[in-house]
């Protein structure tokens, strides 16, 4: 079981058939919904501020989460996908988004419905992606807008995945 950890009185808490990596570390005012998934060396730290996520999420391998004292908690709505290494900063990322890997997204971005955020890119602070925009580069800029159930599709097959270890875990 992944390390979950209280800090200050609040303690995670998530839904129904979510999978979380033996070494995914879960720490704080962490709220997550149902089937959602938490990978290897993956850390998502609500110590500092409040993580609020949707259902269907996934938070891939290495990727890490947090927050920004009293200004800045990170919301992520339903279906969205964390790629590999990614670090994702107290900002809003909304439904089905798909964040690339080893991208950054900084304080009070607001990253749109449908949309991709690059493998590799620098999401400034306070930056707005539109829905159904892609964006990338150092720092991120619009590229061009995605095809239909381009992004939504990553946060439907990690459903699957996890469920492959949940079934395992169960024998």
């Amino acid at each position: 079981m992944a390390l979950i950890k209280s800090v200050r009185g609040l303690t995670p808490k998530w839904g129904k058939a979510c999978y979380f990596s033996e070494n995914a570390t879960i720490v704080g005012d962490v709220v997550m919904g149902d089937e959602c998934s938490v990978w290897f060396n993956a850390m998502v730290r609500g110590d500092v501020n409040y993580i609020r996520i949707g259902n269907r999420c996934n938070v891939q391998d290495g990727a890490c989460l947090h927050t920004t004292y009293k200004t800045g908690p990170l919301v992520i709505e339903d279906d969205v996908s964390i790629g590999h290494l990614a670090c994702v900063h107290a900002c809003t990322i909304r439904r089905g988004a798909l964040i690339g890997m080893n991208s950054t997204l900084l304080d009070h971005c607001d990253i749109g419905e449908g949309a991709i955020v690059a493998a590799g890119a620098l999401v400034l602070g306070g930056t707005k992606i539109g829905d159904h925009e892609i964006w990338g580069g150092v720092p991120a800029r619009f590229i061009k807008k995605t095809a239909p159930n381009q992004a939504e599709s990553f946060a439907e097959h990690y459903v699957m995945y996890s469920k492959w270890y949940l079934e395992d875990e169960d024998k």
